[in-house]
């Protein structure tokens, strides 16, 4: 493949512009929340990132390295030599590349296609889904011994959590569920597909039903090429690709795993790639950082803006001030949480009295209460309706702006009926759909 192979690359830093540009808001509901923006350009472009590196396409390749091929042949020899020297069990013959659907073509100079059991640790147990979980209840654990690794420890990618611990009985037991040093752990579970590699000062313990170790020959296959490879090639290949994102799936079978054929780098090639992949990964965790200060910067400003709204002193000096806001409405409202900004100053100006202008033709306020009052008093003499408590008197505190001219200030209870919290009737009194209706809290709430 030729050097002009870092064009995706150039493609990727001199448009950063376009990715960082596409921002999909989202937002939290409930009490004291606040807006929560996914920077979905970046989220894409580093997508685009692990996709062109497991495919070849990230860097150019060069045609010193070894190729995959020769690798994987050399590592079959040790192999079968070990399974010779009756080290290891043989394993089980793997499809061929025609069975499984690929075409070697397909691939970059000096790449071929594998398979996992071709780039595993020499060992029986490189590549183990835990223990039935009737194996490892929560009978058996005790405050202290050998740790249990759980989807919490792939998720988060820190093995120093957990609190779940086995004897050394239970422990010799389940030795083939054992995760070392520089394993790979990956949920299986609910969230699946996450790889975390195993630290070197962790503590001594097994997998549960919900991991998959793999113990990789990192000699073929290096463990940070391996946390590229599982998520932008495997998780997105037909067999897995459904599992993402849902609760109650598993991971696919061990037997299926190792069927299932993979890009295959050079050694040398997946240590650049791992380079060049952390190279850009922080370019994009910059261009986050940058990204989420700018829309901080434009929140304020949008908040700024509108509040010049509010606080117009008439209708007049609202349309000048608005007028000003919408040379720059398509830059200013491009956000979930500036076009909901813009609706509540909306509202907020119609209660203010400042949305549209008063007639002077208009019956001031004042005098439509007291008629109001005339009404209720009329109706609590003639006993259609139960006398009141007084309200007390608005005070000045109470009086949250100015009001425009003809309108009042005044309680709830001065332009209703009556206001009652209801009561629930026995569920003996209701009947079918053809008698009056009952209203709950939901009716409200469900009204479009």
């Amino acid at each position: 493949m030729s050097k002009d192979i870092s064009k995706p690359e150039q493609l990727i830093t001199e448009h950063i512009d376009i990715w960082t540009s596409a921002i999909l808001a989202k937002s939290t509901s409930g009490r004291g929340s606040s807006k929560k923006y996914e920077l979905y350009g970046i989220t894409k472009l580093r997508e685009l990132i692990l996709e062109l590196a497991v495919y070849g396409k990230l860097i150019p390749q060069d045609p010193t390295d070894e190729p995959a091929a020769v690798l994987l042949e050399r590592i079959a020899v040790e192999k079968s030599q070990l399974v010779k020297d009756k080290k290891i069990k043989k394993q089980k013959a793997l499809p061929s590349l025609e069975e499984a659907g690929v075409e070697q073509n397909t691939l970059p100079q000096g790449w071929t296609w594998a398979f996992m059991p071709q780039v595993i640790a020499h060992d029986d147990y490189a590549i183990k889904r835990g223990p039935f979980g009737s194996a490892l209840k929560k009978a058996y654990f005790v405050n202290s011994g050998y740790k249990v690794y759980e989807q919490q420890h792939a998720i988060n990618d820190d093995f120093s959590r957990g609190e779940y611990y086995i004897d050394e009985t239970k422990f010799n037991e389940l030795k083939a569920f054992e995760v070392k040093p520089y394993d790979l752990i990956i949920s299986c579970s609910g969230t699946v597909g996450k790889v975390a590699i195993a630290p070197p000062n962790m503590e001594r313990g097994v997998i549960n039903q919900a991991l998959l170790k793999i113990a990789l020959n990192n000699n073929a296959l290096i463990n940070e090429y391996f946390k590229i490879l599982f998520p932008a090639f495997f998780m997105r290949t037909d067999t897995l690709s459904d599992l993402k994102g849902t609760a109650q799936k598993n991971m696919v079978s061990v037997d299926t795993l190792r069927k299932e054929p993979f890009p295959y780098p050079p050694l040398a090639e997946q240590r650049r790639i791992v380079a060049k992949v952390d190279e850009l990964m922080l370019l994009c965790d910059q261009l986050e950082q940058q990204t989420e200060a700018s829309i901080d910067a434009h929140a304020t400003l949008v908040e700024v803006l509108l509040s010049t709204l509010t606080d117009s002193a008439d209708a007049d000096e609202l349309a000048q001030n608005w007028a000003r806001i919408a040379e720059h409405f398509d830059s200013l409202f491009t956000t979930e949480q500036s076009i909901d900004a813009l609706k509540q100053t909306v509202l907020q100006l119609a209660v203010m009295g400042k949305l549209v202008s008063q007639s002077s033709d208009d019956e001031p306020a004042s005098v439509l209460l007291e008629k109001i009052a005339e009404e209720k008093e009329q109706l609590i003499q003639e006993k259609k309706i139960k006398p009141r408590k007084a309200l007390p008197p608005i005070e000045d505190e109470e009086r949250l702006f100015d009001l425009p001219l003809g309108w009042e200030w005044c309680r709830l209870d001065d332009i209703c009926d009556g206001i009652t919290s209801g009561s629930t009737p026995p569920k003996s009194s209701f009947i079918d759909d053809t008698g009056i209706p009952y209203l709950k809290v939901y009716n409200i709430r469900n009204q479009k």
